[in-house]
């Protein structure tokens, strides 16, 4: 078992808007595309950000080595009840998740 962060090359999170959140798992190559595309299952991620699973969007981009996830913003950017502006640090929870 390996973290996704030893795996992957970058992971980063940022808005996607001031109403939803994007994790970009950069893999750098097409074997670590392959390995983390079928170790991630949506559910798990889902889960793992408290999120309902009809609401995670997913998408394979193999042109570029790229596994996405968007989903709503628990708060509206920009509100009190706001405690990451710029969405910057919803990247650790993904990047510490055990992968096969």
């Amino acid at each position: 078992m390996a973290e996704l962060g030893a795996v992957a090359q970058k992971v980063r999170s940022k808005n996607a808007g001031p109403f939803w959140l994007t994790i970009d798992i950069f893999c750098g190559d097409s074997d670590a595309f392959e390995r983390l595309s079928a170790a991630l299952d949506s559910a798990r991620v889902a889960a793992l950000y408290r999120v309902d699973v009809s609401q995670m969007r997913r998408f394979d981009i193999p042109e570029l080595n790229v596994v996405k996830f968007s989903f709503p913003r628990p708060t509206v950017q920009g509100t009190a009840a706001d405690r990451d502006m710029h969405g910057a640090g919803w990247s650790v929870l993904i990047e510490e998740m055990e992968i096969g």
